[in-house]
C-alpha cells in the first residue's frame, strides 16, 4: 500500500509537472495559448464557496494534478479497459482518460461549475487544453504503468445452470 501511494504521487508530481510546462510555458512559447488552471480552480472555488482564499486555487489544482486525477485512471480507467478489452494498449487508454479528464476540466467544472462557456468558446486555450490533458495522462500512466500498479477488477465468473 506505502509502495502505492508513492507511485500515484509520483505519477502526479511527473504528470503534473508536465501539464504545466506545458500549457503555461511550451504552449505560449510556440505562439499558442497560455493555460490558467489555477484561474479555473479560483473561479471554481469562488462558484461553490463564494470567494477563494488566498492560495486555495493553487492548492486545488496541485492536489487534483498529485492525486485526484492520477486516482481515476489507476483506479477506474485501467482496471475498467482491462477488464473490457484486455489486450488494448494502456497508452490508447492514457489517451482516452486524457480526454475526458479535458472534458470534464472544461465542460463539467469550467462551465456547468463556474459558469463559463463550455469548452471555454473553443477557443485558442481549448485545443492547448486538451493536449495538456492527454501529455497529463500519458505521463501518469507511463509512471504507474512502469511501476507495475495496475489495479485489475475482480474477474466475472460464469454461471452454469445445471
Amino acid at each position: 500500500m506505502k509502495r502505492t501511494l508513492l507511485t500515484v504521487l509520483t505519477a502526479g508530481a511527473f504528470a503534473t509537472i508536465a501539464f504545466d510546462t506545458f500549457g503555461q510555458a511550451l504552449s505560449p512559447l510556440f505562439g499558442y495559448a497560455k493555460l490558467a488552471p489555477v484561474g479555473l480552480a479560483g473561479a471554481t472555488l469562488k462558484s461553490v464557496f463564494g470567494a477563494a482564499p488566498s492560495g486555495a486555487a493553487y492548492l486545488l489544482h496541485t492536489v487534483t494534478g498529485l492525486l485526484f486525477y492520477v486516482i481515476g485512471y489507476y483506479a477506474i480507467a485501467r482496471p475498467a479497459q482491462r477488464a473490457v478489452l484486455p489486450q488494448l494498449h494502456w497508452g490508447v487508454t492514457a489517451v482516452v482518460y486524457g480526454i475526458a479528464l479535458w472534458a470534464f476540466a472544461l465542460y463539467g467544472m469550467a462551465h456547468l461549475v463556474a459558469g463559463m462557456k463550455p469548452f471555454l468558446g473553443f477557443s485558442g486555450i481549448t485545443w492547448v487544453a486538451l493536449w495538456g490533458h492527454v501529455v497529463y495522462a500519458v505521463v501518469a500512466a507511463a509512471v504507474l504503468e512502469l511501476r507495475g500498479e495496475v489495479l485489475d477488477l475482480p474477474q466475472r465468473r460464469a454461471v452454469t445452470l445445471g
